[in-house]
């Protein structure tokens, strides 16, 4: 059975049950994944899931009330839930006070989306991290398959998603809190990417042996790399780029649209669809451009407005999400190719992976975390040895600002590793930096 046609089918029966001055939104996620968990090189739980779920906006003039419905995938039965689910939102909304905020389009822009690909053969994948692990203590998840969105509304708007991608998040272990962390994720699977990630972890597990540095607080030169960059700029961006958030003074970029500060000239960040993962449009039916200017040449481009926001707000809507998140989040690169990134920095902290990262200051943008993992001490353009975990604090004016030496040539996609509830399709693109200074507090 396809999920995109049974979600079309339900679709075409909740349509005709809307009459009159009622209107609704028909929203489907759905997915067919493979996930297997991986323990010292070996599989220690494999497993399929299949599910999707269905959310349904009915609305009366001004009112509007939303449920949502886990689908069983015959569609006898997700009729009968579907009817249930009508008669109480019809019976509901009457009751509720109109919604002043309330926004829906206006008019229709079907799209289509589809890689047109397949999921990739978990048996063949678990195969090759086996043998690429060989002896070595790697602890992971493989989550691989096929994910749908669909959306219909009253007015025969029409648009549909597939994507069949896979997602390889893991560690080798070397001991107690020192471990590499690696991260493969693509749309086709290659044994021959696995074993260069592979290789690069094997190096960086043997810098781990050696003894480790324990610096002093201070501030040292950094490498950052595009997965410990893309964890500073998904805590960032969890509120950074909200329209609703800057109008309301508490974005931690609120000094940036103010002008009141600005970032490198060399920093151009955008909400970019077409080089993500995530479909183009919403629960609630509004197309996405392609792409919103966020951050131009250090200064602030743009916001990402959700239809709500943008009723209240008086702003043109960019199909935002109701919390005005980045699903696709891209980083322009620079001209440092990582091969000499090491060089480059000199003397100073290699940091490929932060352990966690928080606000210590919302409103300076000044954020706080931990290093760990594989990050190492270099002299020379030569590594010493592993640093003993610390806890940086600093402001992304100063990372991204005043203290940015070079921006990475590679620009790398890197997939959310969210699997809560359903397999996410966000994703953040970036490149590595290269800092002068990163703040070391203790």
């Amino acid at each position: 059975m396809s999920w995109i046609a049974h979600a079309e089918a339900l679709a075409d029966h909740v349509e005709g049950q809307c009459a009159g001055d009622r209107r609704f939104a028909f929203w489907v996620q759905a997915e067919d994944t493979d996930f297997v968990r991986f323990t010292r090189g070996r599989v220690r739980q494999p497993g399929t899931v299949r599910q999707a779920s269905a959310t349904l906006r009915w609305v009366v003039g001004d009112r509007h009330a939303e449920a949502e419905v886990t689908l069983s995938g015959d569609r006898a039965e997700d009729v009968r839930r579907l009817d249930r689910l009508v008669g109480e939102l019809d019976a509901l909304v009457p009751r509720l006070p109109p919604d002043p905020h309330l926004m829906l389009p206006d008019g229709v822009e079907h799209t289509v989306e589809d890689d047109g690909g397949t999921a990739p053969d978990a048996a063949q994948v678990v195969q090759d991290v086996v043998e690429a692990a060989g002896e070595a203590d790697l602890v992971g998840i493989y989550a691989g398959g096929a994910v749908h969105r669909v959306f219909r509304n009253e007015l025969g708007q029409r648009n549909r998603f597939t994507r069949h991608g896979f997602l390889l998040d893991w560690c080798l272990v070397h001991s107690r809190d020192k471990a590499t962390q690696a991260r493969l994720g693509a749309d086709v699977w290659s044994r021959e990417a696995l074993e260069a990630e592979m290789r690069a972890a094997r190096e960086d597990l043997e810098a781990l042996a050696r003894p480790p540095v324990t610096l002093a607080p201070g501030r040292y030169r950094a490498w950052l790399g595009p997965r410990a960059l893309a964890e500073l700029l998904g805590l960032v961006g969890m509120d950074a780029f909200s329209a609703k958030a800057l109008h309301e003074k508490r974005s931690p970029l609120a000094a940036l649209a103010d002008g009141r500060q600005q970032l490198d000239p060399r920093v151009h960040l955008a909400e970019d669809l077409l080089g993500g993962t995530a479909p183009r449009f919403g629960k609630e039916g509004f197309v996405m451009p392609e792409r919103v200017d966020l951050v131009q040449a250090g200064r602030h481009a743009g916001a990402l407005v959700s239809p709500r926001a943008a009723r209240e707000l008086g702003l043109d809507t960019t199909g935002a999400g109701v919390w005005e998140q980045p699903v696709a989040l891209a980083l322009a690169a620079g001209d440092l190719p990582t091969s000499e990134a090491r060089a480059a920095l000199g003397t100073g902290l290699w940091i490929p992976d932060l352990w966690y990262v928080n606000h210590a200051d919302r409103n300076a943008a000044r954020l706080t975390g931990m290093t760990r993992f594989a990050t190492l001490w270099v002299e020379d353009g030569e590594v010493v040895g592993p640093v003993e975990p610390m806890r940086f604090d600093d402001t992304l004016y100063g990372l991204l600002g005043d203290r940015l030496e070079r921006l990475g040539q590679e620009q790398v996609l890197l997939p959310s590793t969210s699997t809560y509830g359903s397999r996410s399709t966000d994703s953040v693109r970036t490149p590595g930096v290269l800092v002068a200074g990163l703040e070391l507090t203790l």
